[in-house]
């Protein structure tokens, strides 16, 4: 637990509690907005291929896993850890240009 609160910056082990708490709701809550989503569309799991229906699922879903990490993280007061999870994120995916510091 040491070596990960020294990685992340982290103080104390509550702080990665609730760190490992906001992951947890924020990947329950992904899969749960995408529902209504890819019902929306008319992605059935059932009617749609697998090869179709699985690789434009993750698409749904990873936008909204990214903004429900940085709404949950912020109401469970980890807004900075969060945020700066993200930046670093989106800078290896190459969109580093449209973040300010």
């Amino acid at each position: 637990m040491q070596k990960l609160k020294e990685r992340w910056g982290i103080e104390s082990n509550f702080q990665i509690i609730i760190i490992f708490l906001v992951f947890s709701l924020t990947g329950s809550s992904a899969l749960w907005v995408a529902n209504p989503i890819m019902e929306q569309v008319g992605l059935d799991r059932e009617i749609t291929s697998g090869y179709i229906f699985w690789p434009l699922r993750i698409l749904i879903v990873f936008p909204i896993y990214q903004i429900l990490l940085i709404i949950i993280g912020t109401l469970l007061g980890q807004h900075k850890f969060f945020w700066n999870m993200e930046k670093k994120m989106l800078k290896r995916m190459g969109l580093g240009r449209f973040i300010k510091d």
